[in-house]
């Protein structure tokens, strides 16, 4: 049995365990990203981690973090195989905008511990595992794990998110033209808003007060522009209608490793304009708009040409990006091999 631990479920947990339940027994723990309660959930997953060892053949932790720390060392002590799969913030320094584990001392000490001592590390992008940051000149430009941790010994194989393509599909509705579209979760706390980009993205809106633009994720999110309209959190098939309405997707983010809800705009159809961090560039290559640097007068110039050039040809080349190289099966493949590589005696138990 797998032992798949995580800080908080979301949609990313929800995909791969749909992925690998239909080749292994998987059992999910929750975690806490409380500090208050983090004693207690310690306490408790030493327990749960001790009840379930008799079944466990391998652990897999969701980022590197505190709930990664026991994983790990009981996958030392007792000689069994844990993976963690890196996804953004466990592998980022940047206190400049208050983001990052690296950031602080005890969370940075226990990220470390766990990534030098898993058995393999899983990261969704190749900027987590080494990155020069260029994007926000106030941000130290090395990044990723090899960056932040110059003695990482440990193998890494990179395994790119995947989307399933017949749920995030374009209906070939009509779309208004400008119209501009972004989704993330938190952004009502200052410092998330500019990791995801909407300190740029309300300057822009500001400007053109022509242009409507749309932020789903937080209904709490507060704006005082009358042409951004704002959204809580969305069931999947209401957020599959949002982005067939929407003719540009907006990842303007500050920090990234390999955003979702990238790869389901451009799925259904939307044209990309994202930031040079992370993965984006990657999973828009010449598809979209990547701006190089944060800098609204660049941003406003580069978008002066890019929106007059053939939205529906563009819209098509968006989607057939996904469909080609960052495919719900192909994640699904991917991910299954490196989990048993060395375990195949898990499948199917």
């Amino acid at each position: 049995m797998i032992l798949f631990t995580y800080p908080i479920r979301t949609a990313f947990t929800d995909r791969d365990l749909e992925m690998i339940r239909p080749v292994a027994n998987i059992k999910s723990l929750e975690f806490t990203q409380s500090p208050i309660k983090l004693p207690f959930y310690f306490f408790i997953q030493f327990f749960q981690l001790l009840w379930f060892l008799p079944k466990t053949s391998q652990y897999l932790c969701f980022f590197g973090g505190y709930h990664s720390v026991l994983p790990v060392w009981f996958g030392k002590i007792f000689k069994i195989r844990c993976i963690i799969q890196a996804g953004g913030m466990d592998c980022i320094n940047m206190p400049e905008i208050g983001y990052g584990n690296f950031r602080k001392k005890w969370l940075r000490k226990a990220t470390t511990y766990s990534f030098k001592n898993c058995s393999l590390i899983l990261p969704v992008a190749d900027a987590l595992v080494r990155q020069d940051y260029s994007y926000d000149s106030k941000i130290s430009p090395k990044q990723g794990l090899l960056n932040l941790i110059s003695d990482l010994q440990t193998p890494i194989q990179v395994i790119p998110n995947g989307f399933n393509t017949e749920f995030w599909k374009d209906f070939g509705k009509t779309r208004k033209p400008l119209s501009f579209i972004s989704v993330a979760t938190g952004t009502s706390n200052p410092s998330r808003a500019i990791v995801k980009g909407y300190d740029l993205i309300e300057k822009l809106a500001k400007n053109h007060p022509e242009w409507s633009f749309t932020f789903i994720g937080d209904s709490k999110y507060n704006s005082s522009l009358p042409n951004i309209k704002v959204f809580g959190k969305m069931k999947a098939q209401d957020l599959v209608e949002a982005f067939n309405t929407h003719r540009y997707d907006l990842q303007l983010s500050t920090s990234e490793g390999f955003p979702n809800s990238l790869g389901e705009a451009m799925a259904c159809g939307c044209i990309p304009i994202g930031s040079a961090v992370g993965a984006i560039p990657e999973i828009i290559d010449s598809t979209g708009l990547i701006l190089p640097q944060k800098d609204l007068a660049l941003l406003q110039d580069l978008l002066s040409q890019f929106l007059l050039e053939n939205p529906k040809e563009k819209s098509i080349l968006a989607r057939k990006r996904i469909l080609d190289f960052f495919s719900y099966q192909l994640r699904q493949e991917n991910l299954t091999m490196a989990l048993f590589d060395t375990n195949s005696n898990d499948l199917n138990h």
